[in-house]
């Protein structure tokens, strides 16, 4: 790692088995969202993937502005393929 530099993994786990994931090193202070960039990641994703409103951090919620930290999971949230209370409606009949 080099002087000055924080690692962090950038995460995003797609239907089925398919993962993508990033380890890459950042400068302190960077965001949620400048990890992204960073990554590359966004360009092997679906468009439209990366949603500010659908990133967390160690699976909780992360605001595309908050400071990541030394070792810290971004990870990356594809849209809900069903509503939850659907789903349970779907399982109890």
């Amino acid at each position: 790692m080099a002087e000055g530099t924080i690692r962090v993994e950038v995460v995003f786990a797609g239907s089925g088995s398919w993962v993508e994931r990033r380890w890459i090193e950042v400068s302190p202070g960077c965001t949620v969202i400048q990890a992204i960039e960073a990554s590359g990641i966004a360009q092997c994703l679906p468009a439209g993937a990366v949603d500010p409103a659908r990133l967390g951090i160690f699976a909780r919620k992360a605001a595309a502005d908050q400071v990541v930290r030394d070792g810290d999971r971004v990870e990356i949230y594809r849209p809900l393929e069903l509503d939850p209370m659907e789903a349970r409606r779907r399982r109890s009949r």
